[in-house]
């Protein structure tokens, strides 16, 4: 996957608003009501990954997860980290 360029990664945050770009890589973080609820989304989480063969960074903190998501293989964003940035919050609507 070809990484995207800086005209292309502004454009293609607006679809996923909540995530922010920090260098090569996006980022959001969910808040939930308490810590179960938050594995119950990393578990989700690691099968979209799985499925999608891209796998964010996570980190869990309590009631908190953020994920980053980036392109190894292609040196920073692709469209595979939006396609899956947009993924993640559609497992909310659930």
């Amino acid at each position: 996957m070809e990484k995207l360029s800086a005209e292309k990664i502004k454009a293609i945050l607006a679809t996923v608003p909540e995530w922010r770009q920090q260098g090569n890589a996006i980022s959001r973080t969910y808040a939930f009501k308490d810590f179960p609820a938050a594995i119950k989304f990393v578990n989700a989480v690691a099968e979209l990954a799985e499925q999608a063969w891209h796998h964010p960074d996570i980190d869990i903190r309590w009631n908190k997860v953020t994920l980053t998501l980036t392109t190894h293989d292609a040196g920073g964003l692709t469209e595979k980290d939006f396609t899956l940035a947009g993924k993640f919050d559609g497992l909310l609507l659930h």
